[in-house]
């Protein structure tokens, strides 16, 4: 499953940054770990201070990746984003719209 991740640091991980960590070797084993693999790594100027572009093997990997991360509290903000099938979403939401009838 393909994931992007947009996130902001906390202060101290700013700090951390400043101080010469390789956030894109943190990157790569984080992902790594729960057997997944980054593509990309971008820092950016503008509403994210970097964004993330990877694959994981599944959701659970994904989540637990995220949850993780967010308890170490080096993000003040992280947004996950996973790439769908939009064939299978189309075909569920048509088989949805066939079964659901709307109040009134």
């Amino acid at each position: 499953m393909k994931v992007t991740i947009l996130a902001n640091y906390a202060p101290h991980a700013a700090k951390g940054l400043m101080q010469g960590s390789d956030r894109q070797a943190a990157v790569k084993a984080l992902f790594e770990s729960v057997g997944g693999k980054v593509t990309s790594v971008m820092f950016t100027r503008g509403i994210y201070d970097v964004v993330v572009n990877g694959e994981v093997p599944d959701q659970s990997a994904g989540i637990g990746m995220s949850l993780a991360v967010r308890a170490s509290g080096s993000l003040t903000e992280m947004v996950v984003l996973e790439e769908l099938d939009m064939k299978a979403v189309l075909a569920a939401a048509k088989k949805a719209a066939g079964a659901y009838k709307p109040a009134g």
